[in-house]
């Protein structure tokens, strides 16, 4: 973060000095939220959790190095106290970013908004110094702690958005106002809670909404395939970027196909130029990702060989997004068990198939949150594609949903040993190590909650005599 004083963080976020000896005192490491990241001139942010009271951890971060604690009550350390400690945060992350004056590029959809985060820093700090999110910190904590750990340096300011009601991109742009907004998609992730696909595109396109006029630099890119995206096109007063496979988009991908290990190539059209592009992801639902983080770095002055060949050697920064990881005995087990929607399961099997050609697949697969009405049609739905794609064997996992998969793959055609459904983790690792082969491709994928990284992870765990050791 940028250097602060104690005194104009009170300032900024309202609080109240308690134990403070010296209120010019300088801030000059990260706001931490894990007493375990605390150090030398850090900002401790103390939050009250279900299990956890941040602020018993007080002592102990000072100790450590920080500062002061930035908490709701006195600690009998030093310590900055405001009535919310969420609002305080949101307040310095909005008072740092307008210092900053960095670039700020939002973005938002349904699905595949971490990976094209991913790739959109990797291009971007090829220019010039570029923060991003982490992983998937993209609410209303993660996103202003990203924010915090820009510096003087940092040129661009790449964040994720993530909304679970109408509202919230509308309130994470308030706290970090973009200049460049992207929307990829509107899926069903959280239609439960949305209520439906008209609900989600209303949150979703609050992001351009908070863009500034063409005139004062404001670029809204949006998904060209996608009617609902395009559309939004309507609701911002931005400059207007389409990027997609449509002959319209301005960002577009022609020649699109899969390597024989299912890894996308395609020539990248931009209206300044084209180039190859050959990526070292898997899957065909990686190219849209790759032309909107191409049509945001072409906005900002980037070539079109400069962004293939950046996008070309990009990898996966993010955990358990398609990991694709060999075993000695030819195994590859690809796991993408960070989290499920029916549009990202469905994607991922297509890429297990492109993957696995002339190879056994195996989709071990589990339920997918947060779809409310929807959760038995969908869940059906994916069950019938593993069968419609001819994957080897589908491994349904967990409860009332797996076995909706299953049935989906049963209806569809799919019997005997082609599908089958086990009760948790353990039992479908039971099963792997007696039915897994040399040369057998293994997708483990569903929402974060079922915990399916447990499978693998010990199917990459061998014994000393080459077998499959559970976790």
């Amino acid at each position: 973060m940028i250097t602060l004083s104690l005194a104009e963080i009170a300032e900024v976020v309202g609080g109240r000095m308690h134990d403070i000896p010296d209120a010019s005192a300088q801030v000059t490491g990260p706001v931490v939220r894990d007493s375990r990241e605390a150090g030398p001139g850090c900002l401790f942010v103390a939050f009250v959790g279900e299990r956890v009271d941040g602020h018993d951890f007080a002592p102990a971060v000072v100790e450590a190095g920080a500062v002061a604690v930035l908490g709701s009550r006195p600690v009998g350390v030093p310590a900055i106290v405001v009535d919310d400690v969420q609002s305080a945060l949101g307040a310095l992350a909005r008072h740092v970013v307008r210092r900053l004056g960095a670039t700020l590029v939002a973005l938002t959809g349904s699905a595949g908004k971490t990976s094209t985060k991913d790739l959109i820093a990797q291009v971007l700090r090829r220019k010039a110094p570029t923060v991003f999110t982490p992983g998937s910190m993209n609410n209303e904590v993660g996103l202003p702690l990203t924010a915090l750990t820009a510096t003087e340096e940092t040129k661009f300011l790449v964040l994720e958005m993530g909304a679970r009601g109408i509202g919230h991109i509308r309130y994470l742009c308030e706290l970090t106002p973009p200049k460049v907004g992207l929307v990829l998609n509107v899926g069903s992730a959280h239609i439960g809670e949305f209520g439906g696909r008209e609900q989600i595109a209303q949150a979703k396109g609050e992001l351009v909404e908070a863009l500034p006029p063409a005139e004062e630099g404001g670029t809204a890119i949006l998904n060209a395939d996608d009617g609902l995206v395009r559309a939004m096109a309507s609701r911002t007063k931005a400059k207007v970027i389409l990027f997609g496979e449509s002959d319209e988009a301005d960002v577009r991908a022609e020649n699109v196909r899969l390597t024989d290990s299912g890894q996308p190539s395609f020539r990248l059209h931009t209206p300044s130029g084209a180039s190859d592009v050959t990526m070292r992801l898997y899957g065909e639902h990686h190219v849209s990702n790759a032309l909107a983080a191409a049509a945001v770095a072409h906005e900002l002055g980037m070539s079109a060989d400069e962004i293939a060949t950046a996008l070309s050697e990009a990898g996966s920064l993010s955990r358990w997004r398609m990991e694709v990881t060999e075993r000695p005995d030819g195994v590859t087990v690809v796991n993408d068990a960070y989290n499920a929607n029916p549009e990202s399961m469905k994607a991922a099997l297509r890429a297990l198939v492109a993957m696995g050609k002339g190879r056994r697949t195996w989709a071990v697969l589990g339920k997918m949150a947060e779809l409310g009405d929807e959760a038995l049609a969908e869940h059906d739905a994916v069950g019938r594609l593993a069968v419609r794609l001819n994957v080897s064997k589908l491994v349904a996992v967990g409860g009332r949903e797996a076995q909706w998969l299953q049935l989906g793959a049963y209806n569809e055609g799919s019997w005997g040993e082609e599908s089958v459904h086990v009760s948790d983790a353990q039992a479908a690792v039971d099963l792997l190590r007696s039915w897994l082969r040399p040369g057998d491709v293994v997708l483990v994928k569903a929402s974060r909650s079922v915990g399916l990284e447990r499978v693998a992870a010990a199917l990459l765990e061998t014994g000393a005599e080459g077998e499959v050791a559970a976790r």
